[in-house]
């Protein structure tokens, strides 16, 4: 199968699952589009095997045409320390970090921007399944500042690990600043209890969540060298607006 085979297999598939019919586009942008879209909204239920299988060729075709950075390949700025800007999903080491949700179930919202969005499109729809088979055994939605680790399924990292990051809503707080450091701390701990020797951390809670993005920075920088004081373990800085590429760089200087 072609890619183009493979995507319109997904679509017409993805519409039956639930009862409808539409005019499906012509040109790849906007079949795209749709079937991220369709990604987006599934529920967590079973897929036949040749719907996932067809799923993992296109979304592993799809990754390696985005093309993949090898942290082999990047530079440290400090040691044990890298800063990279670009898509986190195309990023291979050992573990990855998600901004996720309380549900933990990734963004439903149809080709929506968030990191969660994105992560859950292309790691394919097993990684909902598995998020909410976690939930239902934990039985309440996660709490901020802890982390849930699943496998990346058809990213090229090994492991997805899922963090909630505090909510600002007004003036920053001490419970803000502690809660973010915990899901640093959460985190790392959580690799390292998996046999992860990298990871890649995007800026938890600096988007809508709306966490100032240099407080947030700083105290990223400071609990992860705190942790890597006792801890061997390698961690890149993931970034993917220019602001916090220059103000991850100033701080990662500053020493």
């Amino acid at each position: 199968m072609t890619q183009a085979e493979r995507r319109l297999f997904l679509i017409n598939t993805l519409l039956s699952e639930r009862g409808e019919r539409i005019e499906i586009p012509t040109d790849e942008y906007n079949q795209k589009r749709l079937l991220r879209s369709l990604f987006n909204i599934r529920m967590p239920r079973e897929i036949s095997e040749e719907s996932l299988r067809i799923q993992d060729e296109y979304l592993q075709e799809e990754n390696r045409r985005k093309g993949i950075t090898d942290i082999a390949d990047l530079e440290p700025v400090q040691d044990h320390i890298y800063l990279w800007q670009g898509d986190i999903t195309t990023l291979k080491c050992d573990s990855i970090v998600n901004a996720a949700n309380s549900q933990m179930l990734g963004c439903f919202n149809p080709y929506h921007g968030c990191i969660d969005n994105v992560i859950h499109t292309y790691a394919g729809v097993q990684l909902r399944c598995k998020c909410n088979e976690i939930m239902t055994e934990q039985g309440y939605e996660e709490p901020t500042g802890q982390a849930k680790i699943t496998p990346a399924y058809n990213l090229p990292c090994k492991y997805i690990i899922h963090t909630v990051g505090p909510i600002v809503g007004g003036a920053l707080t001490k419970e803000d600043r502690e809660l973010l450091k915990s899901c640093y701390l959460s985190c790392l701990k959580l690799a390292e209890e998996n046999g992860c020797k990298s990871v890649a951390f995007c800026c938890i809670s600096t988007g809508v969540f709306g966490f100032p993005q240099k407080e947030a920075a700083e105290i990223a920088v400071n609990t992860v060298k705190e942790y890597q004081k006792k801890h061997e373990i390698e961690v890149i800085f993931n970034v993917f607006k220019d602001s916090d590429k220059q103000i991850y760089r100033e701080l990662l200087s500053a020493d």
